[in-house]
């Protein structure tokens, strides 16, 4: 397999890998690393919502009155910036990292992720940030309504009750207790039903049950599909 530390593979350029799921399925981190094995750069275009999502909490106002339009134009300023081995947002410049992750922009992207014109936009620096890259793009409709034609379309699923887990370990640093787990399920279930115009697979997809495998094993099954997908893109292309 390639190392994050090998040079870019032989690969034709543009090759676009794309890994779609659920709330809390682990598709940024796994994308991220399956990205650092093919020595690719990754895409969450996720965080690009929460960037918005923080941009329009700057402004103060009631997020029960946003709107569209005041959402976009609070996200005037944000923008992908690119680092050694992926494209993060950034707001004039600043990255966003811990911003993005606080309670009340979770509380709220899903009322920003269901606003279409906000989802063109976002899907615009997405496919503007992969043009002739090799990249791995996540988020909920990458290889359906951004990438169809995407080397490889991946699909993310796992137990609700698991993804709570996992979740609730990565925001407390500790072991959840189960009526932490099962409240944080009935958030993730309100989540999918939320997003579910979003967040369906391609018909061409390929189902990843991560409930009961390691992060890593799931990144070596990708990259070994990936591996395979690159191939024949490869042979396709005169």
């Amino acid at each position: 397999m390639i190392s994050p530390d090998s040079p870019e593979p032989n690969v034709a350029i543009g090759i676009i890998i794309a890994i779609d799921g659920p709330a809390a399925s682990g598709k940024s981190s796994t994308a991220y690393r399956v990205a650092e094995r093919l020595g690719f750069r990754h895409i969450d275009s996720g965080a690009l919502y929460r960037a918005a999502t923080a941009a329009a909490l700057r402004l103060g106002a009631d997020p029960a009155t946003w709107t569209p339009e005041s959402v976009l134009v609070a996200a005037r300023p944000v923008t992908l910036a690119q680092g050694k081995r992926a494209y993060v947002p950034a707001i004039d410049g600043e990255h966003l990292d811990r911003e993005i992750r606080r309670a009340d922009v979770t509380a709220n992207v899903s009322r920003v992720a269901q606003m279409q014109p906000v989802r063109d936009w976002v899907n615009a620096l997405v496919r503007d940030a992969a043009e002739s890259r090799d990249v791995v793009v996540d988020g909920r409709d990458m290889g359906t309504a951004v990438f169809p034609d995407a080397a490889l379309k991946v699909y993310l699923v796992a137990d609700p009750w698991e993804r709570a887990r996992r979740r609730l370990i990565q925001s407390i640093g500790r072991s959840p207790t189960d009526e932490e787990i099962a409240a944080e399920t009935d958030r993730l279930v309100k989540r999918d039903a939320a997003d579910a115009t979003q967040s369906a697979a391609a018909k061409d997809a390929v189902l990843v049950d991560t409930t009961y495998v390691t992060q890593e094993e799931q990144v070596e099954r990708i990259v070994a599909l990936a591996m395979s997908a690159i191939q024949s893109r490869r042979a396709d292309r005169p």
